[in-house]
């Protein structure tokens, strides 16, 4: 009984890393509905959609690629369409996960702006943003909350400390982002590379 049960709870992870990757128009018209539903950021829904719903990465690989999008210039979460895009479908994947991403919510911007110039001094609709301000700040604590979870399930300490000491560095001692990126990724790959090897050996 008990080798029958093994292979059952072993199943989801199976069907996150061989899910079938999207075609073109699934990846355009997933990442417009990120964005449309993206109140607050896409990041919430950028994982619900690629992790929990479509199983298109698994969560670690979704956390190691988000980091990459992290570090490297540009806003985070169009950085995560393109690389995930190109991953899947090449550089035409990029482009329509890239396309998706931006422009339902550019057309709509556009239009709000053109409202917002002619009655953002109403106090009705200044309440009204400073409410979805709030909700924002929830969604964004609890998509973080969710991206530690595989750290934490593993109880990979080295990477606990690393994260609080990046966390502490920038938010406690307001020391420059820069300043403490350029000293934690050369840090977090040495760390990395030392335990796997030492795990190898």
């Amino acid at each position: 009984m008990s080798t029958d049960s093994a292979p059952a709870a072993q199943e989801p992870d199976v069907l996150a890393v061989h899910a079938p990757p999207p075609g073109l128009l699934a990846l355009f018209l997933a990442f417009a509905r990120m964005s449309l539903a993206g109140f607050g950021g896409v990041l919430v829904f950028a994982r619900h959609a690629i992790v929990d719903q479509h199983r298109w990465m698994t969560a670690d690989e979704f956390n190691e690629t988000f980091a990459l999008c992290h570090f490297l210039p540009g806003p985070n979460i169009v950085n995560l369409s393109m690389v995930f895009g190109s991953r899947l479908r090449g550089i035409a994947g990029g482009v329509a996960a890239f396309t998706g991403l931006l422009l339902p919510p550019t057309m709509i911007m556009t239009v709000l702006a053109i409202i917002y110039a002619r009655f953002g001094d109403v106090d009705v609709l200044r309440r009204i943003l400073a409410g979805i301000s709030c909700a924002a700040v929830g969604l964004l604590i609890a998509v973080v909350f969710r991206m530690m979870t595989p750290l934490l399930k593993r109880m990979d300490a080295i990477a606990l400390i690393l994260m609080l000491g990046v966390f502490i560095a920038i938010g406690v001692l307001r020391l420059p982002l820069q300043a403490v990126l350029l000293v934690a990724i050369p840090v977090s790959i040495g760390v990395t590379y030392f335990m796997r090897r030492k795990v190898a050996a």
